[in-house]
């Protein structure tokens, strides 16, 4: 029986039985490995010792590794992006700006922006098609869809229209999650909990955004970094020697919510007039309408915030996996800004040609960043099967999260 981790309960009589096994555990927020995964070294370990330990140590204190008894593998990746592109050049025609001063600043050349009939969710759902033809899994086979997103077409989520979209027979659950640029990394921690815990075979996780429609195009602090996409990663359960999620580290600080956030915005007094007219009572019903502002953004808070705490969550997840940086094959991070993903490489040291990047072409895609890079690196054929990646999403909230995975 598995308890909530996914792990061997110790509430189970165990019989004792010696076997070569990997040696993994989990401490506080994620998953992890005492062996050098990349160099696949094999611990024997014995479950009646487990088990003892357990006996007299909580879940919640206990540091000794236990044995995962389901795993969860990454099988398939897809991504699309809207048709239209929007330079730096372009943007100069708006704003006081210039191709060279942005590009020094953030690494940015272009982006996609949704325009006419495109919707975020027809993304969504072009690159949840992609990852399961890629997966080689029917829509059928999905029972769970979990959509990471911080500007869904329904107030109410848009995980269902994507489960209606792909024509999943057997209704399976399909919610949102909302933790701007580290939804996906959230995703597929969530993906991997339900899996080892819930019994969950085949989980579709898809990362979407559509920041342009909430971006003052006025401003150019902000609306030279944004643009718009999908992308998607089929999780599926497998054996726990084939476990594909090592390991990970997940944040949150809402003091620093004052640096980056959309918030609610109430309507004035003359636009309720305009609305409601003369009537109303002198409590003021009905309630006042609300909207959601632009972007705001401090940017020069936002680039300290992410330098210090990603590093530093990369190096947590390394830790609980048994792994330093050197056993890395690739470092992908969300998609913000060069100067970021630069820095956080060299506290790392990570070389440039381990680093995947795509921020040139796209901007800041916020959720869909992360899938979106890493299928083009697979699909380019940059990133193999059992390469093994370093993975963190940073953003609003604020939010961070890091993982150290295995693809394929």
């Amino acid at each position: 029986m598995a308890n909530v981790s996914g792990l061997i309960s110790p509430s189970i009589p165990i019989t004792p039985k010696r076997r070569c096994q990997p040696s993994f555990g989990v401490y506080r927020s994620g998953y992890y490995s005492f062996d050098k995964i990349t160099k696949r070294v094999f611990l024997c370990t014995t479950v009646e010792a487990v088990a003892k330990h357990e006996s007299v140590t909580s879940p919640s204190q206990s540091r000794i590794p236990r044995r995962l008894s389901q795993g969860c593998k990454l099988i398939g990746c897809g991504s699309a992006v809207p048709n239209l592109k929007i330079s730096n050049d372009d943007l100069a025609q708006i704003v006081e700006t210039d191709d060279d001063w942005i590009h020094k600043r953030t690494g940015i050349r272009n982006r996609r922006v949704l325009s006419g009939k495109d919707s975020l969710t027809s993304l969504a759902v072009d690159a949840a098609k992609k990852a399961l033809q890629n997966a080689e899994v029917e829509p059928n086979d999905v029972d769970l869809i979990l959509m990471c997103t911080s500007t869904p077409e329904d107030l109410f989520g848009s995980a269902p229209q994507i489960q209606k979209a792909l024509g999943c027979k057997n209704n399976p659950l399909a919610y949102d999650i909302t933790a701007a640029c580290s939804g996906f990394v959230l995703g597929l921690v969530s993906a991997a909990c339900h899996i080892r815990g819930g019994g969950f075979q085949n989980v579709l996780v898809i990362g979407a955004d559509s920041l342009s429609r909430y971006v003052d195009w006025t401003d150019r602090g902000t609306c030279i970094l944004f643009g718009d996409a999908a992308g998607a990663v089929l999780v599926q359960a497998c054996d726990g020697n084939e476990d594909g999620l090592f390991s990970f580290d997940v944040h949150s600080d809402g003091d620093g919510q004052r640096h980056l956030n959309a918030s609610m915005r109430e309507v004035t007094s003359d636009e309720r007039k305009v609305m409601f007219g003369s009537n109303g009572s002198a409590v003021e019903f009905p309630p006042r309408p609300y909207s959601y502002s632009c972007i705001q953004m401090n940017g020069k808070e936002v680039f300290r915030f992410a330098n210090k705490v990603v590093p530093e969550s990369i190096e947590l997840s390394l830790e609980k996996a048994g792994l330093s940086s050197s056993d890395i094959d690739w470092l992908l991070l969300h998609q913000a800004n060069q100067r970021i993903i630069d820095g956080v490489a060299n506290r790392l040291n990570i070389p440039d040609e381990r680093i995947i990047s795509n921020l040139a072409n796209y901007g800041n895609t916020s959720a869909a960043s992360i899938p979106l890079a890493l299928d083009e690196a697979i699909r380019s054929g940059k990133v193999q099967p059992g390469n093994i990646i370093a993975a963190a999403g940073f953003g609003a909230g604020l939010t961070w999260a890091s993982a150290i995975l295995r693809w394929g």
